[in-house]
């Protein structure tokens, strides 16, 4: 697949900003059962200990960690689903981007500081400071300048690549749960 040029990723831009800052909504989720892999599910169960239940992070450890271990703070991700759809061309390679929940929500930090805490479904999530930044395998999907553009001040100013956070309370999750902050 051709990739999207520097041009075409800014013009989304204003699309994105269009993002609510609040009373947001999952609009997907995808769990990552081994390397490579991608389930799309309906509904999923977020849990303190092994985040999206039936996904692997858990299990692959970290090199942002002493021991190897996972890192809690980043044991779910989030990213804007008008971001995925551009930076991947469309829905149906947005899964690729590798993150578990796909929100339409404005993810930038002057929105959602470290610390902010999100309802979902009956789940309640925390945004952590640890920055989720573009990896190699988020290059070779989507292109050198798609990487460009999330880490771009433009880009940075929206958290573009996304989100880490941190599972507060356990509970479900679906396609089309409102996602809104919560008092702490």
């Amino acid at each position: 697949m051709e990739h999207l040029t520097r041009d075409e990723l800014e013009a989304g831009l204003d699309e994105i900003r269009r993002s609510p800052d609040d009373d947001g909504s999952i609009a997907l989720i995808v769990s990552r059962p081994a390397v490579d892999e991608r389930v799309i599910l309906d509904e999923a169960t977020l849990d303190t200990a092994v985040g999206l239940v039936g996904d692997t992070w858990s299990e692959r450890g970290s090199t942002s960690t002493d021991d190897g271990s996972a890192n809690p703070l980043a044991q779910l991700t989030l990213m804007n689903v008008r971001a995925a759809k551009l930076i991947a061309g469309g829905d149906e390679r947005r899964p690729l981007a590798g993150d578990q929940l796909y929100v339409d929500l404005d993810l930038g930090p002057a929105n959602l500081p470290p610390g902010t805490r999100l309802a979902l479904g009956a789940a309640v999530i925390e945004v952590t400071d640890k920055p989720h930044t573009g990896c190699k395998k988020f290059a070779e999907r989507f292109g050198q300048e798609a990487v460009r553009f999330v880490n771009s001040p433009a880009g940075r100013e929206l958290n573009l690549r996304g989100i880490n956070t941190k599972v507060l309370v356990r509970g479900t999750v679906r396609v089309g749960d409102s996602v809104r902050k919560s008092p702490v």
